[in-house]
């Protein structure tokens, strides 16, 4: 007796392949965020170069945007829905940044994946980032015309667990 194992289908190629994006997408956040908060000193002093945060609000923004960078490629990473947006929202600020940067032809490290030295590559870095982030703008763009497309939902978190029900919230006449 021959057993012939089924060869997949075309949606399992597919889901691989919305996965492998989604997954390489939130590896490049969930990194950036990481090397970033093990020095948020040194990424204060890149976000201060470019000029555009007071310094009261230096520290929060050098801890805060790469924690979010973290929290949101974790939510990519198992398709949590609003986690995209996150990456989305994220790459428009650094692209809005970057291209400020050269508009204004400051000399600055571009902060992109942590505190290198700001005095090392620098100028020369903003450009090749910026393009990066086109590129990583493509893909989460690719991400939510799969979604359309395929009919992908990500997944929903509720916080409360109990379902609503309209008649519990309303008083009795």
């Amino acid at each position: 007796m021959t057993v012939f194992a089924k060869k997949p289908g075309p949606n399992v190629y597919a889901a691989w392949v919305y996965r492998g994006l989604r997954w390489g997408l939130a590896l490049v956040f969930l990194y950036a965020g990481v090397v970033k908060l093990a020095d948020p000193y040194t990424f204060a002093i890149l976000i201060e170069a470019y000029g555009l945060i007071p310094d009261v609000f230096l520290m929060p923004v050098a801890i805060g945007l790469p924690a979010l960078e973290v929290i949101a490629a974790i939510g990519l990473i198992f398709d949590i829905r609003g986690s995209l947006l996150v990456i989305a929202v994220l790459l428009v600020l650094f692209i809005l940044v970057m291209g400020y940067g050269l508009w204004m032809g400051l000399d600055v490290d571009c902060g992109c994946f942590g505190p290198e030295d700001p005095e090392g590559k620098a100028f020369a870095g903003i450009r090749p980032a910026l393009y990066r982030d086109f590129i990583l703008a493509g893909g989460v763009l690719l991400l939510y015309a799969w979604r359309r497309c395929f009919g992908v939902t990500p997944v929903a978190v509720h916080v409360n667990s109990y379902p609503y029900k309209e008649e519990e919230t309303h008083a009795k006449v």
